[in-house]
């Protein structure tokens, strides 16, 4: 299998010039992403089984990997929710398939979003991992617009082996993640 062509940029450009900016002394050290989780909770599954199905189906279309149910941990009597209800799915993607959805994510979903100026730097964690959420699933190429019954949205979560956020924001920017200008407050 060929390699993703953003891991080859990550290689040849994005690592030599973290060494430099970062005074790294080992390449093991580089800041790189470790995987990318992609979670949608579906709150409508509690009535509607089959509107977790449609979910689950759009996920595997935009990360070309099967989903995984995720299930209440407690019951909670006012919204209707039993214990181990299936209530959302999750994606974990690593590797080629991680590149290819970064590659298709900057470079084509996030163009398509309605009044887009770019993706906020405030969802840092303090750890060098970045979430953010997504409003619309239908920013996605595989999705054809057509069929659509009811947009849903999903939380995208960057995580990487980056030591603190400076890093994790240097490594994101470089693989061309449109953050808007970083308020110093």
């Amino acid at each position: 299998m060929a390699e993703a062509r953003l891991y080859t940029v990550y290689k040849n450009q994005i690592a030599p010039d973290l060494i430099k900016e970062f005074e790294l002394g080992n390449a093991m050290a580089v800041p790189r992403i470790e995987k990318i989780i992609i979670n949608v909770g579906v709150g409508d599954a509690v009535t509607d089984r089959k509107r977790l199905d449609d979910v689950a189906a759009n996920i595997a279309l935009i990360t070309g990997q099967k989903p995984v149910l995720t299930k209440a941990r407690k019951s909670i009597s006012n919204f209707k929710l039993r214990e181990q209800m299936p209530i959302g799915c999750k994606v974990t993607l690593r590797r080629s398939k991680m590149y290819e959805f970064i590659d298709r994510f900057i470079n084509l979903a996030l163009p398509r979003t309605r009044d887009f100026q770019g993706v906020s730097d405030k969802g840092f964690d303090g750890r060098g991992n970045y979430t953010m959420g997504v409003k619309e699933h239908s920013i996605f190429p595989e999705i054809d617009t057509d069929k659509i019954d009811q947009i849903h949205g999903m939380n995208i979560t960057f995580v990487t082996t980056a030591e603190n956020d400076e890093q994790a924001y240097k490594l994101l920017k470089s693989f061309g993640m449109p953050f808007v200008k970083r308020n110093k407050n």
